[in-house]
């Protein structure tokens, strides 16, 4: 069995944050935001959003008010004090409709390769995401990702809880049962996590018990290479992996 983050590792941004969430800004006439420094504020605000409302709201809010939330605080800490409200959520709905369609995101070459190699060979695969529902009702299926190619989608909104705790990824241990062609629980020692977090991801699926692997998607050599003092398996893509697998010593399925 494998699973996968997604956000860097199965799929990527199309653009920068700053010409997504400035050009709505231009398009509403909101000019006053320091551009050098939007990258800080929204992740200021997205700290702050995820501490007041872990899990993206979980049962107590919605996903779109949970995002409303912090795009418009993130503008306010660039500098946008003075907008109305009327603007806030006109901007806003514009970036909220941009991040559920594919205008905002692209799929890794190599993805569905992957996963059509891992279905020859007889892996269930499945995503273990710290995000909203939206990326498995819309956005995965949009750029073809969908059940055929990952027969599980777990996303902590839905779960109540986020990489790195355990317990997410025993979710996917249960979760994946109804794939499998064996009645028992799949052992954790026979699952591999692909991620591109080291703690999200190495650590939270080491600490369950299950095989772990990171990519260096962005040619970040000094962060792979405190991945690799760190003890992670860092590949530069999943074909990668799949040469790995290859001359490792397991067997697949």
């Amino acid at each position: 069995m494998v699973t996968f983050d997604v956000t860097g590792t199965l799929l990527s941004f199309r653009g920068s944050l700053e010409q997504h969430y400035l050009g709505a800004a231009n398009k509403h006439g909101v000019e006053n935001v320091d551009s050098t420094k939007f990258a800080d504020a929204f992740n200021k605000a997205y700290k702050e959003t995820s501490k007041l409302h872990p899990c993206f709201g979980g049962d107590g809010m919605t996903a779109k008010e949970w995002w409303r939330t912090c795009v418009i605080q993130s503008f306010r800490y660039a500098g946008a004090t003075t907008m109305d409200e009327k603007t806030a959520e006109m901007i806003f709905q514009r970036i909220y409709s941009t991040f559920g369609s594919i205008q905002a995101y692209e799929i890794f070459p190599d993805a569905l390769p992957f996963l059509k190699w891992a279905q020859r060979n007889g892996l269930v695969c499945g995503v273990l995401s710290n995000a909203d529902e939206r990326y498995g009702d819309s956005i995965l299926p949009m750029l073809g990702l969908t059940h055929d190619e990952l027969q599980f989608q777990l996303f902590s909104k839905d779960m109540k809880i986020e990489k790195p705790d355990a317990r997410v990824f025993m979710t996917a241990i249960q979760t994946a049962q109804p794939f499998l062609d064996d009645d028992e629980l799949v052992d954790p020692t026979h699952v591999l996590h692909i991620g591109n977090d080291f703690r999200k991801d190495f650590e939270g699926a080491r600490c369950a018990g299950m095989h772990a692997a990171l990519l260096d998607r962005y040619s970040e050599a000094e962060l792979a290479d405190e991945w690799r003092r760190r003890g992670a398996l860092v590949f530069r893509d999943l074909l990668d992996v799949v040469e790995f697998l290859g001359r490792s010593d397991c067997t697949l399925g």
